[in-house]
């Protein structure tokens, strides 16, 4: 007799549940889902991937596609001619997914510029390639003859790798008249399959029967699968050990340790004695996989854990357990015990990286994909759960795309100047209790682009500079910083090129492109070039080029290289006055009459160009009954001349400047003694020369009485000017205080005092004794005490050229000169400062000059001490001498030294004047004298 029964491994209504939410699931996530059979050949088609992807197939190349598979990669390939993918080597489902019901390869389809990654699933289906398979092909079993009827001897089924209705297995016993074959329903899986006796066993009749099983597949075509019974029939045992239950089940956490209790088996038997003395053990068809985790004590029935319990491995444990007793034959009950794994949070997360653009340039655009991330954790449910962090806080920031795969994109601009890299820490976190996490660098480069200009760390360099410095000298460095790194940082130096002159810059100064040493290519000569300004460039490296510019002021200071050069007299032609001169003299004139002035300039400036004067000592060593002045150059009689005189007088005059070391020039000057008596016997020429001068003389007194009438309105014009402003300054005083802060204007700034004025921007002296005064301002020097100051005064250079401005005053008694200047030195840029005046023949007096370039109507005026004389104003008092603005006169008011022998009564010299003065200071005595010939002096040098 046959029978056939049908055994279903999966409920079709589960498979059609779980079916129909894969297949929702798969339509909402937006993915390619492909199906392929397994086993199919090489080069099986499976999809138009690049077509179905929206992508063109001319840019899979150009665009790097690329296909990536996580585990078996190599089993599906896509062709870049076509964009097809096919099958690439042999795929085994049972291998991939074993008894997995779903069994699918996600692929990672990459596209570069701009990166896209989409995700492809490819269903394997399975296909009837796996025969139905029994734990062994031949199976002995024992039998006692007093056996029951329909008692149930259960079987051990088998086993069929594929899935579906490939797995559906139908079995069939071959015809026995004592045994039928027992299939449970489907509701019954752990029920096994079991032989049930139909008809008593006479052991006598029949000691071995001899039964096959097949088993049989739903597949097309079927496949089968047969195992051979070999019952042997035994005599004696009537009653079998039998458990209290047929099922026992357990829940059992993995990771549990070794010796933990599973359950305990419970068996009785109704025989006595030996038959009824009752072993446990596992059945003959349990695995060995079972029998190394599991053990089960043979007297107690107690079941233990004897190895590592693995949720990942294996969620359940089907035991089959027989309890025999001891009779001959001995009989045996069985049951079956169902341990279900429990999972718990003992897997951490995993973190796989793709770095697909490191290093990333500092002007990469945000929203670009720097590393794709995927995650994976073993565990399930929670526990499998996974949600990634980025730490620290960083222009970066984290996106998941699909499942457990994240982006690192660029969420804001970098810069690497702030920062050149980046360490990310990626941080998987499960949600298990605890949750279990793991973490991954990432390092991230920033790759510098040219984003930064050179730039200097002033806008403007001074550089003072000797001149007659050597040719190629090193006079200054420049240096430029870049922020930026390698080539982008490189600087170079260049000269902006100009004209100085006539001549090219480059001529002048170069540049060294590397270093930003700046060298003189030839000597420089401040009497040529006092400043040379140029501009030094500084570029990068980088593509494009970036730069920027700095300014340098070369001052080039004086040396003493030049010596001083004679003049010719004021009164003929202002020739050159390297020859000897002649002068001649009546023996009548008294002590201090000026007979001629020496004349020299010096090209030179500042203290190289103070010149000096001395006269050589005569022969013999007899007193000289002439003097030079020391820095004006005058030379006059020290005494009266007597007939003891020689009638020639040959004098020398050594005209130094102030250089280290002094450079000088000599003067000859011959001097000619005549009596009074003997001016008619004069040559031709001399008296030609005197008439000039009466008649020059009377044309000066036109003009001084013109000039003094001029004089007089513009000093009540003055006065009525100061008493409005004082009336208004007054009025300004008060509403802004007793000594409000002004601005006052620099005129001189030298070892030996200024003063200055100006009507524009006026300083108020405080003083405790009344109003504030104004259109005044002192300025005292600032300069320290030294011996060497004091021995050796500096003074600025006694320039006789007459001034544009006063060249209409030249007839009369007032003589003035423009003020010099004095070039930059170590002290800083130039200063105005004001020169000697030949006001007065006496070096120890006051001097006035007014700035170079002022006109009659300049509104300002300068004074300084005489080189005898470097005190200071104090408050309240006022200068030796001063100019009235617009008028080319000199007020000056005369402070004689406190040795001298002069009256010490203060005069103030007023053009024409000063005569009426000296007349009245005739009648003090011999000892006016000298100051009288000194008012003397002004009136001859008029005439000269």
């Amino acid at each position: 007799m046959e029978m056939v029964y049908v055994r279903e491994h999966k409920l079709e209504s589960r498979q059609l549940l779980f079916m129909f939410i894969l297949a929702a699931w798969r339509a909402g996530s937006g993915q390619l889902h492909y199906s392929v059979p397994e086993e199919a050949k090489h080069g099986t088609f499976v999809g138009r991937i690049a077509q179905d992807l929206g992508l063109e197939l001319t840019e899979l190349v150009p665009r790097l596609f690329r296909v990536a598979s996580k585990g078996r990669g190599d089993l599906l390939e896509v062709n870049l001619q076509n964009g097809i993918l096919f099958v690439n080597g042999r795929i085994d489902r049972e291998e991939l997914c074993g008894r997995s019901a779903e069994c699918s390869l996600h692929l990672e389809v990459i596209v570069d510029r701009p990166l896209q990654v989409f995700h492809v699933e490819v269903e394997v289906k399975d296909i009837n390639d796996n025969a139905p398979v029994f734990p062994t092909t031949q199976k002995n079993l024992f039998i006692p003859e007093s056996r029951l009827l329909d008692s149930r001897l259960p079987l051990e089924g088998a086993s069929d790798a594929d899935i579906g209705a490939n797995a559906l297995l139908t079995y069939r016993l071959s015809p026995s008249e004592y045994f039928s074959l027992d299939v449970p329903p489907n509701h019954e899986q752990v029920k096994p399959l079991g032989l049930v006796l139909r008809k008593p066993l006479d052991r006598e009749e029949a000691p071995e029967l001899y039964l096959w099983l097949t088993a049989t597949d739903g597949g097309k075509p079927e496949l089968t699968g047969t195992v051979q019974f070999l019952i042997t029939v035994l005599d004696a045992n009537d009653n079998a050990p039998v458990f209290d239950r047929t099922l026992y089940t357990a829940k059992l956490p993995e990771n549990v340790p070794i010796g933990t209790m599973v359950t305990h088996l419970n068996a009785s038997d109704l025989d006595e004695g030996v038959n009824g003395e009752i072993t446990y053990s596992f059945s003959s068809d349990v695995s060995s996989e079972i029998k190394s985790k599991f053990h089960i004590d043979s007297v107690s029935g107690e079941i233990t854990v004897i190895g590592l319990i693995d949720f990942e491995e294996r969620k359940v444990y089907n035991i089959q357990v027989e309890a025999s007793d001891r009779g001959l034959p001995p009989l045996a009950g069985h049951c079956t015990v169902l341990v279900q794994v429990v999972d718990i949070n003992d897997n951490a997360p995993q973190l796989t990286l793709t770095s697909l653009s490191l290093p990333i340039s500092e002007d990469t655009q945000p929203g670009t994909v720097v590393t794709l991330i995927n995650v994976f954790d073993r565990d399930s449910g929670n526990n499998g759960q996974v949600t990634c962090s980025l730490t620290p806080d960083t222009p970066f920031t984290l996106v998941s795309t699909f499942k457990n795969y994240y982006s690192l994109i660029l969420e804001s601009s970098l810069d690497r100047e702030t920062e050149s890299t980046y360490e990310l820490v990626v941080t998987a976190r499960d949600g298990g209790s605890p949750p279990l996490w793991a973490t991954a660098s990432v390092s991230v480069e920033v790759a510098d682009v040219n984003d930064n200009a050179p730039v200097f760390a002033q806008d403007e360099y001074t550089v003072f500079v000797k001149e007659n410095n050597a040719p190629g000298s090193h006079i200054f460095t420049v240096w430029a910083r870049d922020a930026d790194a390698q080539e982008n940082a490189r600087v170079s130096y260049s000269l902006v090129e100009r004209r100085v002159g006539e001549r090219a810059l480059s001529s002048y100064v170069s540049v060294h492109a590397e270093s930003g040493k700046v060298y003189a290519l030839q000597p420089l000569d401040h009497e040529e070039l006092e400043l040379l300004q140029f501009q030094v460039s500084a570029r990068d490296a980088g593509v494009p080029a970036l730069g920027s510019n700095v300014t340098l002021q070369v001052f080039v200071l004086d040396e003493n290289d030049n010596a001083p050069a004679l003049l010719g007299p004021p009164g003929r032609g202002g020739g050159g006055g390297g020859g000897a001169r002649s002068e001649v003299l009546s023996r009548s004139v008294g002590a201090g009459h000026v007979v001629t002035k020496v004349r020299a300039v010096d090209a030179d400036s500042g203290y190289n160009a103070w010149l000096s004067y001395e006269l050589q000592p005569a022969a013999a060593g007899a007193r000289s009954a002439f003097r030079v002045g020391l820095y004006t150059g005058e030379i006059s009689t020290t005494r009266a001349l007597d007939e003891a005189d020689a009638a020639r007088q040959r004098l020398l005059v050594l005209v130094k400047d102030h250089g280290e070391p002094a450079l000088t020039a000599t003067a000859t000057v011959l001097v000619s003694l005549v009596d009074s008596g003997q001016s008619p016997k004069l040559s031709l020429r001399a008296s030609e020369g005197a008439v000039a001068s009466e008649a020059t003389l009377v044309d000066v007194n036109v003009y001084l009485i013109i000039a003094i009438c001029a004089v007089c309105s513009l000093l009540v014009l003055t006065l009525v000017l100061y008493v409005a402003l004082r009336c208004s300054g007054a009025a300004v005083g008060r509403s802004e205080g007793a000594c409000a802060p002004g601005k006052p204007v620099l005129v001189c700034s030298s070892a030996v005092g200024s003063w200055s004025y100006s009507q524009q921007r006026r300083q108020r002296v405080c003083s405790g004794e009344g109003p504030p005064k104004t259109d005044l301002m002192a300025f005292s020097p600032n300069l320290p005490h030294s011996p060497t100051s004091a021995e050796n005064p500096r003074q600025p250079n006694p320039d006789w050229r007459y001034s544009a401005s006063l060249r209409a005053g030249m007839h009369s008694s007032v003589h003035l000169e423009e003020a010099g200047i004095l070039r930059a030195g170590p002290g800083g840029p130039d200063q105005q400062w004001p020169t000697v005046s030949s006001a007065t023949p006496e070096p120890e007096a006051g001097e006035v000059s007014p700035p170079v370039g002022a006109g009659v109507n300049s509104n300002s005026w300068t004074f300084k001490y005489g080189p005898g004389n470097p005190k200071q104003s104090g408050p309240g008092e006022l200068p030796d001498k001063f100019i009235i603005p617009g008028s080319p006169a000199i007020i000056s008011i005369r402070q004689e030294p406190s040795n001298s022998q002069i009256d010490k009564s203060d005069f103030i010299t007023f053009g024409k004047k000063e005569e009426t003065k000296k007349k009245k200071k005739k009648k003090k005595g011999n000892k006016t004298q000298e100051k009288k010939e000194k008012g003397n002096s002004t009136t001859d040098n008029s005439d000269q």
